[in-house]
């Protein structure tokens, strides 16, 4: 009995160090749907290209188209903070929260909280908030997915 115990915790454990191991190329890049928000008497849609792993998380550059207010359309770039740890607790399907920062082509700065909720280990839903001003934040909710490796 006392011997199927421990080597039950042995291969527990194995398994949990594997986990923690296993290299994460598989999540070099990943892709977010285009999404969309209301506004007062308006929406905001957000298109961003795939977004690639650099320095402990992810950058891409973005696109936010106003309507009716066109005058308002921006471009950018955006970086969003995601550490390895964070990244295998998402292929362990446990939700995390980040943060990143959006870089307007003009150098204006906007905050970005969001949470990824995996679905399974490569996909799921994502929620982020951006915060325009001290009184106005976008949410936006969308879904993400992390594409195969390239070879």
């Amino acid at each position: 009995m006392f011997s199927r115990l421990v080597s039950t915790l042995f291969c527990a454990l194995a398994l949990t160090a594997r986990a923690t191991d296993a290299p994460l190329s598989r999540y070099e890049r990943v892709d977010i749907d285009p999404t969309k928000t209301s506004i007062f008497i308006g929406t905001v849609s957000m298109t961003m290209p795939t977004f690639t792993r650099q320095n402990g998380g992810y950058e891409s550059t973005y696109a936010a188209k106003v309507f009716p207010y066109f005058f308002s359309n921006e471009k950018g770039r955006l970086t969003i903070e995601l550490s390895d740890e964070m990244l295998r607790q998402l292929a362990r399907g446990e939700p995390v929260e980040f943060k990143g920062l959006g870089v307007r082509s003009d150098g204006a700065e906007r905050r970005v909280e969001g949470k990824a909720t995996p679905a399974d280990a490569t996909s799921g839903k994502i929620k982020v908030r951006v915060f325009v001003s001290k009184r106005i934040e976008l949410i936006f909710n969308t879904a993400y997915r992390f594409p195969p490796a390239k070879p």
